[in-house]
């Protein structure tokens, strides 16, 4: 029954925090946006885009619903077959959601300064961003390829991603010039930078413990992440005893998890925790679903 609860109260927090994210970027699409004639990367970005193209060559009024559920037919595919279920279908109600209170809600101007549109309109659009992520969702079109290529194929897949937004951005400066192009990049690197600092599932950090409980630090890091360790033997250089290192590489959002454990474990111990750049070879990644 406890069980039941608790799985109850996770989907519910999901929903809601879905929900939340959808207004967030919803009301950024409507009021920074639009206002700075902004172009945000992924499918945001390209609809938005081919609402103005349609607009401008053909006077056609697009709603926002219909052009951005077409560009994530092919996502959302990829998204059921090859990540996960669950995790496809809370990013189709972020997609709706978010498309629905974009073509509903009404325009609301903040400012006319470009630049303070571009600043933080962005900082919103990647706190939007990262709360769809924190409960395994995501706001659609590039992240679900994204995802694929990083988890399946162990590619990555920011130069793809970064090859996309470059496209959207060089033709929009092409027909609407490059000052509003050029907005778009700082909007693009302030959610990016938001993103980074918040959602930290796939950025690692590398652990090397010195401790004398190597066997039940390992245990418990295994027991928490379910990646392994390796315990290396050393000399201390002031006393000249011997050392044991342990040495693990776990995902930033688990590393803080991990510290507190390895202390409860062995007070004593002395801790060095460095970012990663890159791993070669088999990382454990928790499933989506």
């Amino acid at each position: 029954m406890k069980e039941i609860k608790e799985t109850l109260f996770v989907k519910i927090k999901r929903i809601i925090v879905i929900c939340i994210a959808s207004l967030v970027m919803a009301v950024n699409i409507k009021t920074f946006v639009n206002t700075g004639g902004l172009y945000p990367g992924g499918a945001t970005g390209l609809t938005v885009l081919i609402q103005r193209v349609a607009d401008m060559l053909w006077g056609i009024s697009l709603p926002y619903t219909l052009v951005n559920l077409l560009l994530n037919a092919v996502p959302i595919y990829i998204g059921f077959h090859f990540i996960g279920k669950k995790f496809t279908s809370y990013s189709c109600l972020m997609i709706v959601l978010t498309s629905a209170l974009t073509d509903i809600l009404p325009g609301y101007i903040v400012t006319y300064d470009t630049l303070l549109i571009s600043i933080f309109g962005g900082l919103i659009n990647g706190l939007a961003i990262s709360l769809a992520l924190s409960v395994n969702a995501t706001s659609g079109g590039t992240d679900f390829i994204s995802i694929y290529l990083s988890e399946k194929k162990g590619v990555d897949a920011w130069n793809i991603i970064l090859g996309i937004n470059v496209v959207i951005i060089g033709i929009a400066g092409l027909l609407f010039g490059w000052d509003k192009a050029l907005y778009s990049i700082i909007f693009q690197y302030c959610s990016t930078q938001v993103l980074h600092a918040l959602y930290k599932r796939y950025q690692k950090e590398t652990l090397f413990i010195v401790t004398n409980h190597p066997k039940e630090v390992c245990e418990e890091i295994g027991r928490l992440t379910n990646h392994g360790a390796t315990i290396l033997e050393g000399e201390g250089s002031y006393e000249h005893c011997e050392r044991n290192v342990v040495y693990s590489v776990v995902s930033r959002e688990e590393n803080k998890k991990v510290i507190n454990a390895v202390k409860r474990i062995d007070s004593a111990a002395f801790i060095n925790s460095i970012h990663s750049e890159g791993t070669a070879g088999h990382f454990y990644q928790q499933p989506n679903d």
